[in-house]
């Protein structure tokens, strides 16, 4: 048997339910090939494993149509795919893809009289060696086929496609290299949703069965499309039928970036709600931002926790339009501008209104009631969401001047990466006096009186490549130092790559990174419950991505979807708050309502 056809009945049946992720191209099968505006190069040209052709032996020629009707067309089975297929092994210096583990199997299925025109296909096929003796293509016959006792009477270079549901003798097995079925014979099922279960199980019996004799398994009349391929391939089926060989051939091609399945899983913290939605004073006001984190996002990174996540337990929730001053679909810029500020601006713009003149933004209010103000975030310090809070340029690529304005921000802490001005050292020296510039979080003391800049390169890290638990320590340490000051504090915490997994369509990125924010949200909230002053809010600047979860298993930790985007979106984001003052955050609303929801929170007065 072709060493293709055993490596994916082996991975077949070893893989879970929940893991097809490891599919690929090769696993499509191009249905009714010549139907296609461009026969056999379509699906060859994407990478496809499996290819159709329907035979007729018509007026002493091997012709392809798929019905009695469509031999006008005279096309045949030389000019449509053997002498195509002998340039591609020529091309290849015999393999049928350039790339050698490749393989191909053309499935001619037979309309006419099966012995008689099996033998005129043997006699054509004889004239073309090149075929007939390439390891890296298999032929097999499909549809009349002669009696299944006669089948090792054939050239070696003639296999044939089972029924999947009939038993065959041991010496006609050696000859079959795949079992085929009429889904339609065993369900109604429309693709939509999942099979119902008692159909499903008889077809996992079918299925089951031919794997454990080593036959890869195809069905014919499926429902083709995203979510009818999601169910196959959970089925374990072996070669997905379509007729729609780009949209499937873009679909397996993304599935590994868009699945994910988590080997480990955390407890949430439970909260005991003790304060949460009580309407008395807040002291400390601890802010989340989810930097490109819609609910999509959020469901993700929750069914990949094997269903549990500490925002999950927040019980105050509403949503925030996100739209700019200039555009539908927001970027970081005004996106977390509007949060720091009250004010809508234009893509692009940090701390400035639509006009590009400064605004004061919210440290200088909090510092009126000697609020401390602290920005940590697991990209870099002068990101958009991070310069949100301190600085006031049109450009939020100007990563200079950027930090520079924090200066005169009124900020007292900022933590994470610098690369793009940490080869800078001259500028760096421009900060101390006032701050202390560190680069490690165990460098930062406890003494009230001093301002901390802290660069550490493993904050610019992705959680699964090195980061570890950067966010939570440096969390941990911004609560712990700006708690000193008897006044208050504000710490706006950012969750930076989730939106480098929506920008990537990557879900195992999205879905590790929304977990390690997680966590620092359940340090939180148990902050908050001990100290009973302090308001968490959870939220998002916009969604990247697009994302839509349409596969998952939460005993599994697995999910999988699809991302219509590269880029952010206009869909609101959610909202979650806990602790006294959390009713506030309720409804739908404009984003730069959060800012006045939390100076409402702190009593904190708006005069400049």
């Amino acid at each position: 048997m072709n060493k293709l056809f055993l490596f994916v009945s082996f991975f077949i049946a070893t893989c879970s339910f929940s893991q097809p992720i490891s599919y690929t191209v090769a696993n499509a099968h191009s249905h009714n090939d010549y139907e296609q505006p461009v026969p056999l190069f379509t699906a060859y040209n994407e990478g496809f494993g499996s290819i159709e052709a329907d035979l007729f032996w018509h007026n002493n020629e091997l012709l392809v149509a798929h019905t009695k009707n469509e031999l006008a067309l005279h096309r045949t089975l030389e000019e449509l795919y053997l002498k195509p297929i002998q340039a591609f092994i020529e091309k290849s210096n015999g393999h049928i893809y350039a790339d050698s583990s490749r393989r191909l199997q053309l499935m001619i299925d037979i309309k006419t009289e099966a012995v008689t025109t099996l033998n005129k296909l043997v006699e054509l096929l004889q004239k073309y060696p090149l075929l007939t003796q390439c390891s890296s293509l298999q032929i097999a016959i499909s549809g009349n086929r002669p009696d299944s006792t006669t089948y090792t009477s054939y050239p070696a270079f003639i296999n044939f496609d089972g029924e999947i549901q009939k038993e065959y003798p041991a010496a006609a097995l050696s000859r079959i290299v795949m079992m085929s079925g009429d889904l339609k014979s065993y369900t109604g099922w429309n693709g939509k949703g999942i099979i119902p279960a008692p159909q499903r199980d008889t077809l996992q019996r079918l299925i089951s069965r031919a794997h454990g004799l080593n036959k890869p398994v195809r069905f014919w009349g499926a429902p083709d499309f995203i979510n009818a391929w999601y169910q196959l391939i959970h089925l374990q089926v072996d070669y997905i039928n379509t007729d729609s060989i780009k949209a499937i051939a873009d679909f397996l091609r993304k599935l590994p970036a868009s699945s994910y399945k988590n080997k480990t899983s955390y407890k949430p913290y439970q909260p005991t709600y003790q304060h949460d939605g009580a309407d008395k004073p807040v002291k400390n006001i601890l802010l989340f931002i989810g930097d490109g984190t819609g609910l999509a996002q959020l469901y993700a990174g929750y069914t990949a926790n094997k269903g549990a996540l500490n925002v999950f337990n927040m019980r105050s929730i509403g949503f925030s339009k996100t739209s700019s001053y200039d555009n539908y679909v927001t970027d970081s810029a005004p996106g977390s501008t509007a949060l720091a500020s009250g004010v809508k601006t234009n893509n692009r713009h940090v701390g400035v209104d639509h006009t590009g003149v400064a605004i004061p933004l919210l440290p200088v209010f909090l510092k009126t009631r000697n609020i401390k103000t602290g920005l940590v975030t697991c990209g870099d310090i002068t990101d958009a969401t991070p310069a949100d809070f301190y600085a006031h340029q049109p450009e939020r690529d100007s990563s200079v001047a950027i930090l520079r304005d924090l200066k005169r921000s009124g900020v007292d802490m900022l933590m994470g990466s610098a690369k793009r001005i940490v080869s800078n050292s001259s500028l760096l020296k421009e900060f101390s006096p006032p701050f202390s510039v560190v680069q490690s979080i165990d460098s930062v003391t406890a003494d009230p009186a001093k301002k901390w800049i802290v660069i550490d390169n493993k904050a610019g890290l992705p959680a699964l490549k090195g980061r570890e638990n950067w966010l939570e320590q440096a969390f941990s340490k911004a609560v712990k130092t700006l708690s000193n000051n008897k006044a208050g504090f504000f710490l706006m915490t950012e969750g930076a790559q989730i939106d480098h997994g929506g920008h990537t369509n990557n879900m195992s990125y999205v879905a590790s990174e929304v977990m390690d924010f997680d966590q620092v949200i359940g340090k939180a909230l148990q902050f908050a419950d001990a100290d009973g002053q302090t308001l968490v809010i959870v939220t998002a600047d916009h969604e990247t991505g697009g994302l839509s979860l349409l596969a998952g298993d939460y005993g599994d930790g697995y999910v999988s979807g699809v991302f219509s985007t590269n880029d952010h979106t206009a869909i609101p984001v959610p909202v979650f708050a806990y602790g006294p003052q959390s009713f506030r955050f309720r409804g739908v609303y404009e984003n730069t309502a959060l800012f006045y929801k939390m100076m409402e929170a702190l009593k904190v007065p708006l005069k400049k």
